[in-house]
């Protein structure tokens, strides 16, 4: 379960450090800090001085918000169903920590160390900021967590197996990882940056998985890779077509498929009567 817990967080955490949105969301943050310079480090510091105080103190709430967030977001996905909730009350409850973090960062820039009761009253002053950071972390960065936050069904509630004998095919594993509604016979997987895109006949989802790991939760489900980013079902192979000297899998629901030239053999064999 720990393990787990650490495992999915790690996994989000990686959204953020990966993601262009992000970092140009946090630099456009750090600069209206340094142009404005609010709590008086307008009066108190020289623009080089406010901008490397500002980004320092950025990094370090983002830092632990972030964190925090994406804890509460992991812990509490089988309670609440709102994402921006879940995320809002780890980014809430970050401002406690958030509040001594800053009595450091003022401690190394003047010198002066805060008192506790200065702690909680930055923790105080600290909330409308956390709300305010996860509101634009969330905002920067909502298709991805979303895809993120996609769990996938507790082992302990799938039903008990059959024998051996009486067994039937079972569903490919990377089911459990859609949303329910989403969850039907596999039409195809196609690479979509670092996640994998699954299509079925009852919708698509992003899921963050590699494409590799994708395939080896496909189970028997008969079908092909046609090419290093997409893989298509057997049974929604429509035709191929062949166009400007490549070749295409078309699939039932209208897909053009490309085909690359290591598997044009194979997908020849397979889908040629």
């Amino acid at each position: 379960m720990k393990q787990a817990f650490f495992d999915s967080t790690l996994r989000e955490l990686q959204l953020f450090i990966r993601s262009a949105r992000f970092w140009m969301t946090f630099s456009l943050v750090v600069l209206i800090f340094a142009v404005s310079g609010p709590y008086g480090t307008f009066e108190r510091m020289t623009f080089g001085i406010r901008l490397g105080y500002w980004l320092i103190v950025h990094a370090v709430t983002w830092a632990i918000a972030i964190s925090f967030s994406l804890a509460a977001e992991v812990l509490m996905r089988e309670r609440l169903g709102n994402t921006l909730l879940r995320m809002m009350i780890g980014s809430l409850v970050a401002a406690l920590p958030i509040g001594f973090a800053l009595g450091l960062v003022d401690f190394a820039f003047t010198g002066v160390w805060a008192e506790t009761a200065d702690g909680f009253r930055r923790a105080l002053m600290a909330l409308p900021l956390c709300a305010l950071f996860c509101l634009l972390t969330y905002t920067a960065m909502h298709r991805q967590i979303a895809a993120a936050a996609t769990p996938s069904a507790p082992s302990e509630l799938l039903p008990d197996r059959p024998s051996a004998a009486n067994r039937q095919p079972s569903a490919p594993e990377i089911l459990n990882r859609l949303k329910p509604q989403n969850r039907g016979p596999l039409v195809r997987l196609s690479v979509e940056d670092h996640y994998t895109e699954v299509v079925t006949v009852r919708g698509r989802e992003l899921i963050l998985l590699r494409f590799a790991d994708a395939l080896k939760e496909l189970g028997d489900t008969p079908g092909l890779q046609v090419h290093r980013s997409h893989w298509v079902a057997e049974a929604q192979v429509e035709k191929l077509k062949r166009e400007g000297g490549k070749l295409y899998v078309i699939t039932k629901d209208g897909a053009e498929i490309p085909v690359s030239r290591t598997y044009i053999d194979a997908v020849r064999a397979c889908f040629t009567s």
